[in-house]
């Protein structure tokens, strides 16, 4: 009943399933990304980490706090503008850059402008008392997880969990905002 050729065809069957799936998962890993790179991160983020008592025993958290505050800044300042505008294209189902509002407001000199501050835009009540300016960092904050940082936006979008995607959109928006 079992030849050498049916165990050879059951073989590769169950062989040839195997790859199928394997294939199948990394072409959706290589199309989906949720989260982050764990190990990526976790790897650059673990050796910058300090709790405040580090930083309280080698009394350098007047110095260490300028320093991280300026790599910040010139980290946000170094993307890439024409990366930032194919990044923007997640956003344009929502906001436009020629001045005129959409579903969301328009973006178009949105680098510095006050919070909530385009006439003729009907903003949630959380996104009018969250105040301020659209600085680079405010703009980075909210862009992780806008819903985090305004519980009631009405902005739908999740975020940019990738922050070269961020910085990249960063050096976008600033460019059409001068």
């Amino acid at each position: 009943m079992f030849n050498t050729m049916t165990i050879t065809k059951a073989a590769g069957a169950v062989l040839g399933a195997l790859l199928f799936f394997l294939l199948g998962n990394w072409a959706a890993s290589a199309l989906y990304s949720i989260g982050g790179d764990a190990h990526g991160e976790a790897e650059a983020h673990a050796g910058m980490t300090a709790t405040p008592g580090d930083l309280l025993d080698s009394g350098e958290e007047d110095g260490a706090a300028e320093e991280q505050e300026e790599v910040a800044a010139l980290a946000l300042d170094s993307g890439d503008a024409a990366a930032g505008e194919k990044v923007f294209g997640k956003c344009k189902a929502c906001h436009k850059v020629d001045g005129a509002n959409a579903t969301g407001p328009h973006l178009d000199g949105v680098v510095g402008r006050p919070v909530a501050s385009v006439d003729g835009f009907a903003y949630s009540n959380g996104m009018v008392a969250h105040g301020g300016d659209w600085t680079l960092e405010a703009l980075n904050e909210f862009l992780i997880k806008p819903k985090a940082v305004v519980a009631d936006t009405k902005m739908a979008f999740a975020g940019l969990p990738k922050e070269q995607d961020r910085v990249d959109l960063l050096a976008y928006l600033q460019s059409i905002s001068n």
